[in-house]
């Protein structure tokens, strides 16, 4: 398989020890790029610093999540307006609006997520979208940048059947992970996925979260990671009626035109 991975955590501090070796089990599964994703003040310039460390196979995201709007100040936004000079960022994000946990108050998320919105108008870059118990919100402050914005991903959508078709009916694509492989809580998405064009359709981990839990054997750590991509692959391929190898094909084209990846090398 010739995988892309739209979403991963890299620049985790549970990578620290054996970064490498993921990356290497990661290519020996058949996933041959990942988008690394920098979500905060911190992580950002990490993310494009492991992209630059690896170029043509990494790329990075440059964004601040809404767990940490408050720290979106006039000089966060000067940060994040640097890093999108450089060529391996490829998308603004993961930035949206988060209700669930309401780490940030939500002027301060709504704010931060329209000063990211800008940054996308601005530069033409796609967005990397984050929303969760607050589509109504989403939606509206969207609605306002409507005729500015290129392309959009809602990155790990766990969302409802009508959150998912208002993402459609606005040509946005959609991200899924292995919350779809969850008993208790994804169940919906495997009737949902059969619903997403294969022209709006891409797959991620979010590693090193939410690690698959109809993976067998279990990783002894827990901890989710790239080379899981292709089971997460298998399980949607059957829940869409597909065979892998046509899912992952797709989803594979999909991705790398929205984040105008190139081919891999070799």
């Amino acid at each position: 398989m010739d995988l892309i991975d739209i979403g991963v955590n890299l620049t985790h501090d549970s990578f620290d020890r054996d970064r490498d070796a993921v990356l290497q089990r990661a290519r020996a599964a058949g996933v041959a790029q990942m988008v690394v994703t920098g979500a905060s003040r911190e992580h950002s310039p990490k993310a494009l610093e492991l992209a630059r460390a690896h170029p043509g196979v990494l790329f990075a995201t440059a964004g601040v999540h809404p767990h940490h709007a408050v720290e979106y100040t006039a000089e966060c936004d000067a940060e994040m307006r640097a890093l999108h000079r450089h060529p391996e960022v490829v998308a603004v994000g993961e930035c949206g609006l988060d209700y669930f946990r309401d780490f940030s108050p939500r002027p301060a998320q709504r704010k931060a997520f329209e000063r990211q919105l800008e940054i996308a108008a601005e530069t033409g870059k796609p967005l990397f979208l984050h929303q969760r118990d607050a589509h109504a919100d989403f939606m509206a402050i969207l609605r306002g940048f409507d005729g500015r914005l290129g392309p959009a991903v809602v990155h790990c959508f766990t969302g409802t059947r009508e959150e998912l078709f208002d993402y459609l009916d606005r040509d946005w694509h959609v991200g899924i992970t292995g919350w779809l492989c969850d008993e208790r809580r994804g169940r919906h998405l495997r009737e949902l996925a059969k619903s997403i064009p294969a022209e709006r359709l891409m797959v991620e981990t979010d590693a090193p979260y939410l690690l698959p839990r109809t993976l067998d054997p279990m990783p002894k750590d827990r901890r989710n990671e790239p080379a899981f991509l292709p089971h997460i692959v298998a399980e949607l391929a059957r829940d869409r009626g597909e065979d892998a190898a046509v899912t992952a094909a797709r989803t594979t084209a999909t991705a790398r035109a929205f984040f105008r990846l190139p081919a891999p090398a070799g």
